[in-house]
């Protein structure tokens, strides 16, 4: 599965990072780099199946009844079309099939689809949040005037308590916010938007694939569209 070598991918980037300081592992640290990047190259493998789900899930959304889904999440699923396009050109550099195209050209549209692809889902991630926290609330004050997870209630704490009462009944809302935030930081850092490590990078990636395993072995987990 792709979430497997992704998982394997991320792994390794976390652990050379750790070991990087310590002398006596840079054979462990060249090994964890090996397997990083042909993880990296067994994961293009699947580019063409992306491309082609990719386009059927743009079309699916197009029918989505509720507008802001469906304009977030047919801009995402086109981003990510974008990206798998560009994605493809990079590896046709790669094996030599056309030498003169300009890989850091190319390698950053396809970081800005990726990175705009994501920022898709998570607006439509945030836009699901606020209105189950609608629903909660007003189901909530059905029950009586005026309740801790209320919206009428001052400071911070009540509308965290009603953050957290949302989530909590809704998981896989909370798994698909969780993964969005963390496949960010991979783009964040290679725009130069917001830079980090490849530490942190790593981590992120594990506990985005580790969603993604999650979802793929419990379906139910999954969010719906």
């Amino acid at each position: 599965l792709p979430q497997d070598n992704s998982a394997i991918q991320h792994t390794c980037m976390l652990l050379s990072y750790l070991l990087e300081r310590k002398a006596d592992k840079k054979t462990v640290i060249m090994k964890l780099k090996e397997l990083e990047s042909s993880m990296r190259s067994g994961r293009k493998l699947f580019r063409l199946g992306n491309m082609v789900h990719a386009m059927v899930a743009a079309r699916r959304t197009t029918q989505l009844p509720d507008p802001v889904p469906r304009l977030c999440l047919t801009a995402s699923n086109l981003n990510r079309v974008l990206y798998f396009i560009c994605d493809t050109v990079l590896w046709v550099k790669s094996v030599g099939l056309i030498p003169d195209i300009d890989k850091h050209k190319w390698r950053n549209w396809a970081t800005k689809c990726y990175y705009y692809s994501l920022l898709m889902n998570l607006t439509r991630d945030l836009y699901e949040i606020s209105w189950r926290m609608e629903q909660e609330n007003s189901s909530h004050c059905d029950e009586q005037d005026q309740g801790p997870f209320s919206f009428h209630a001052d400071g911070l704490q009540p509308f965290l308590l009603l953050l957290y009462h949302t989530l909590r009944k809704h998981p896989p809302l909370l798994l698909d916010t969780v993964k969005n935030i963390c496949d960010l930081s991979s783009p964040l850092d290679q725009l130069g938007i917001y830079k980090t490590n490849p530490g942190v990078i790593g981590l992120c990636g594990l506990l985005s694939s580790l969603v993604g395993i999650l979802t793929v072995a419990r379906p139910h987990m999954k969010l719906k569209h």
